[in-house]
């Protein structure tokens, strides 16, 4: 049977808002289904169990995370600098804030994770394959920092944006002046990458 793309990715996002609406426990081909208002069992057919629907939520959230090319054209052409480096994390804010739901599922997949061994692998290679990645990326770009602010620089943005999209313990201060402070705090005037 030939799968249809659009439709995989309909699916796909339906479990996202599924996700994010409902946490990992209410993660049911059924509730997709219902999400995506197609017929029962039309999620199935697509994903045949859980950890293959699990892991075409992932697929979809490098999707939906994935960096303009023309805002990264624009960046690129700038000579590197903390002040580049900090427009970088903004973008990165940015897209994470705009796709709130996306960026709820992620969270919603790393608690589960922490409570399903089974998930634990699969979503731990996701998350190191994207830091590997991002490394390397600030390497190539000759940006300042490296593997250990790369590093401080996923801790701070996973607790900036719990606190943006959940409950916020400051929600006056711009979210702009935030990464700018964490880039004034976390990356030293001169860092040589390691």
């Amino acid at each position: 049977m030939v799968r249809n793309e659009g439709r995989r990715r309909e699916l796909a996002d339906a479990g996202l808002a599924v996700l994010a609406r409902d946490g990992a426990r209410g993660l049911t081909h059924r509730a997709v289904d219902t999400e995506a208002g197609v017929p029962a069992g039309t999620t199935s057919n697509y994903f045949r169990s859980r950890q293959a629907l699990i892991g075409g939520l992932f697929t979809r959230i490098g999707e939906r995370l994935a960096p303009d090319p023309d805002v990264h054209a624009g960046l690129a052409a700038r000579p590197p600098s903390r002040e580049l480096f900090a427009d970088y994390v903004r973008d990165i804010v940015t897209r994470l804030t705009a796709e709130r739901d996306v960026t709820l599922a992620l969270f919603e997949l790393r608690l589960e994770a922490a409570r399903r061994p089974e998930l634990r692998e699969t979503v731990g290679e996701w998350l190191r394959a994207g830091f590997a990645g991002d490394v390397e990326f600030n390497r190539s770009a000759g940006l300042p920092g490296g593997p250990a602010e790369i590093a401080l620089f996923h801790y701070a943005i996973d607790g900036l944006l719990l606190d943006r999209l959940t409950t916020s313990i400051d929600a006056g201060t711009p979210t702009d002046e935030v990464v700018d402070r964490l880039v004034d705090g976390l990356l030293p005037t001169v860092v040589t990458p390691r």
